[in-house]
């Protein structure tokens, strides 16, 4: 039986997000997880570096018992804090079967040389004028169709402005010193799903094609009209494939 079954035991969602993400990044998606899941979402606005995310994430899911399911799910710089958390001495006494994982619009990739210099010319940029900034991401990450939608990039901006110039900083200066999870990947049994879209500009879909790949047990879905923002241009879609894993 299994926790969406059984009352007295609900499953467990944790939810990471990712650069110039608040809570609200899933505010579009919980409406459709199942109403029975105890949804966990963490903070990566106060931390220096990504090994310090994921402490603080996996605290909030310390008093989930072993035996309960537990999926846990990044999104994009969040599924490099989700690759951390997994890491853990903490979390690897928990059985593969109890939990498992969605790594979405994410890579298991470090920082290249070429992208080291790209997020140091994307910090001088949040230094000179963060508005202009975020404009080009939010459009940049997003799909052409998805753009018209004034209401979801009119939450995209709202957060990106709430998150801020000194937290956006401090976050991709975390993502540059992340680690390489790609020999961690081969040794995931859980179940895992890798979610990404064709059109993602931000990882590219042959990053999530190489972690679908180094996974053992991984399930690879593309999201169709979506870009990067996967949580919002498709809320729905994307629950349906984490209810799965419940």
């Amino acid at each position: 039986m299994s926790s969406i079954d059984n009352p007295t035991m609900r499953a467990v969602l944790l939810l990471i997000p990712g650069m110039l993400n608040t809570s609200r990044v899933w505010n579009r998606m919980i409406p459709f997880i199942h109403d029975s899941v105890d949804i966990r979402v963490a903070d990566v606005t106060q931390q220096s570096s990504i090994s310090e995310m994921a402490y603080d994430a996996l605290a909030l899911v310390a008093d989930v018992p072993q035996h309960q399911r537990l999926v846990v799910c990044g999104f994009s710089m969040g599924g490099y804090v989700a690759l951390d958390l997994i890491e853990s001495s903490e979390f690897a006494k928990r059985p593969a079967d109890s939990w498992a994982l969605a790594l979405v619009n994410t890579s298991a990739r470090p920082e290249t040389a070429e992208g080291m210099v790209t997020r140091e010319k994307t910090i001088r940029a949040f230094e000179r004028d963060f508005e202009k900034v975020i404009q080009g991401v939010a459009a940049f990450s997003t799909q052409e169709v998805n753009r018209t939608d004034e209401s979801m990039m009119s939450d995209l901006l709202s957060m990106m402005r709430e998150v801020g110039d000194q937290v956006a900083i401090r976050q991709v200066r975390a993502a540059m010193g992340r680690k390489d999870h790609r020999k961690l990947s081969t040794t995931i049994q859980a179940t895992t799903l890798v979610v990404s879209s064709r059109s993602d500009l931000v990882v590219p879909p042959d990053a999530s094609e190489e972690l679908a790949s180094l996974i053992p047990h991984a399930k690879l879905e593309w999201i169709e009209s979506a870009a990067h923002m996967t949580p919002l241009e498709q809320p729905a879609r994307l629950a349906t494939l984490l209810n799965s894993l419940f």
